[in-house]
């Protein structure tokens, strides 16, 4: 849907296909540069399987509830009990932080991640809607996954000066650097290589 939705803003055919015409409309429309542009698609495109999800997967069976948030599902039996819960999960493991209230408030999951780059926490859906001047995403979040998944990557970009970055070429370092300050690490960077060896050839 935010391809497709990008793509109508663009003025290119809305098939739901990143191809060298939308990345050209695109960077356009984003008012980025050509360097610009292949990064952002290509860190955009690797967080979202290539464009396809822009809200994040909270559908995790216990034994994945233990491994990947070993703080919050230290005993299987709580592992199970939250299992396969995608909204009950949620709820926990972002409870009272990023400006979410409690477990019982539903923030956790009201704000899960979503977005091109997974914006996620009430702070941070604040402050995006602040920035582009729509605050009714704080009574709809999930306008940010059907209608501005791209802005909120944009603005992550802006407000952790990664187009700094971006501007230094398309050298492994500085791919690298930028993985880090987007996923924490170098999760998926065979694929971040891939994507912006890919991209720089539609420049």
């Amino acid at each position: 849907m935010s391809l497709i939705k990008l793509q109508e803003k663009c003025g290119v055919t809305a098939d739901g296909i990143f191809g060298k015409g939308t990345f050209t409309a695109a960077t356009k429309y984003l008012k980025l540069s050509p360097t610009q542009a292949v990064h952002f698609f290509a860190q955009t495109g690797h967080e979202t399987g290539n464009f396809s999800t822009f809200s994040e997967n909270l559908n995790y069976s216990a034994d994945g509830l233990i491994k990947i948030f070993p703080n919050y599902f230290r005993a299987n039996a709580l592992a199970l009990a939250y299992a396969r819960k995608p909204e009950k999960i949620a709820n926990r493991v972002y409870a009272n932080r990023m400006g979410n209230g409690d477990e019982a408030s539903g923030d956790g999951y009201k704000y899960r991640g979503r977005g091109a780059l997974q914006l996620t926490g009430k702070d941070n859906y604040k402050a995006f809607s602040d920035y582009i001047k729509k605050l009714e995403i704080m009574d709809i979040p999930s306008l940010v996954a059907e209608d501005y998944s791209f802005d909120s990557a944009i603005y992550f970009f802006d407000k952790n000066k990664l187009w700094d970055i971006a501007d230094k070429g398309f050298s492994e370092d500085t791919i690298k650097l930028l993985s880090k300050r987007i996923n924490g690490g170098y999760n998926g960077l065979a694929d971040r290589i891939k994507l912006t060896t890919k991209y720089k050839a539609y420049i």
